[in-house]
């Protein structure tokens, strides 16, 4: 009987030290921004509703999330992911800035990426406020839709398509260099 429960517990350290060494996934930092980040890395920046965040010359290797009622200026900033925001009160993307992902915001208010590279979408869904997209270079499309507020759609270079749909009132702009379709209320920009 006492190797029964020597060869036991045995067979339990075993495993414990086996469960040590596998690794388990690693788990990304998310860094609350109310105020200002300026040119630091970071793994990915989460604006809490209601607050403000500046982000100046700031290396963010994951994502960039605003959340309700947030205001977001990003200035010379190189994101690896997407820039997303839902219900957002302002989204500003701007000065040379770099977005491997998508920019995304969504039932908010107000949103502009100028003077930016986007390699994903830049996507303006169901907004009040004013909306520009403005002497970008975008690696996919251009979608904007459903949004309430004036949209100015010019100088953009899209390697996919320039979609506008539903929007009151129509975007307005020109000068788009699109790769793709321009389409809907935004065939003549």
């Amino acid at each position: 009987m006492g190797k029964i429960k020597l060869v036991l517990a045995g067979s339990v350290l075993g495993l414990g030290l086996g469960a040590g060494v596998l690794a388990g996934p690693a788990l990304a930092e998310e860094r609350t921004c109310r105020g200002s980040i300026g040119a630091a890395k970071v793994d990915n920046v989460r604006v809490p509703q209601g607050a403000t965040c500046t982000l100046t010359g700031t290396r963010v290797k994951g994502t960039v999330k605003v959340e309700r009622n947030a205001v977001l200026v990003a200035r010379g900033v190189n994101v690896v992911g997407n820039v997303q925001a839902e219900g957002a009160r302002a989204v500003t993307v701007t000065g040379g800035s770099k977005v491997g992902g998508s920019v995304q915001v969504k039932q908010g208010g107000a949103a502009a990426v100028r003077s930016s590279r986007v390699t994903g979408d830049i996507q303006y869904d169901a907004n009040r406020g004013r909306l520009q997209a403005a002497g970008n270079r975008v690696g996919g499309s251009i979608q904007i839709g459903g949004n309430r507020g004036r949209a100015l759609v010019e100088r953009n270079t899209v390697k996919g398509n320039l979609q506008c749909k539903e929007n009151s009132p129509a975007p307005k702009g020109g000068g788009n260099v699109v790769g793709g379709n321009k389409e809907d209320q935004c065939r003549r920009l």
